[in-house]
Formats: C-alpha cells, sequence, structure tokens
C-alpha cells in the first residue's frame, strides 16, 4: 500500500477509471450481443437498429480510449459485412 498522498490518490483515481471502463466496455458487449442476436433472428429491421447502435457505442469506445481505432474499423467492417450478407 502507498503510504504517500499523491500515490494514495493516483490509486483512488485509477480505481474510479477503471470501474467507469469496465461498465462502458460491459456496455458496448452487451449491445453487440444484441446485434448478433437479432442477425441470428434474422430480423432486417431490428438488426439495421442494433448495428446503428453497436457502430455508436464502438466509436464511443474509440473517443474514450477503451479500442484501438483500427480495432474498431475491424468490427465496424465485420458487422457490415454480415448485415449485408443478410438481404
Amino acid at each position: 500500500m502507498a503510504n504517500i498522498k499523491s500515490a494514495k490518490k493516483r490509486i483512488k483515481v485509477i480505481k474510479a477509471k477503471t470501474l467507469r471502463n469496465q461498465m462502458f466496455r460491459s456496455q458496448m458487449r452487451t449491445v453487440v450481443k444484441k446485434y448478433n442476436a437479432a442477425l441470428e433472428a434474422g430480423d432486417k429491421e431490428l438488426a439495421a437498429a442494433a448495428y446503428r447502435l453497436a457502430v455508436k457505442k464502438i466509436d464511443q469506445a474509440v473517443a474514450h480510449g477503451i479500442l484501438h481505432k483500427n480495432n474498431a474499423a475491424r468490427k465496424k467492417s465485420q458487422f457490415t459485412v454480415k448485415l449485408n450478407k443478410m438481404a
């Protein structure tokens, strides 16, 4: 355990940031799961709506520094391909 005041503060700040990142990552994964479920169900309109939400969450994850931009681009590309194959 840290003894220095600034080190103690860093521990508290990191804990809060970690929790925030975990919450956001969990939300993003939930949206992606809903998108995949809509694809499997075969509902084009539901899948399109879920696609828009999934892409939005992925873009937000990049902005928050949770995902790398190339990782996000790859995920969005894969989602687009899946949606287009459904048509």
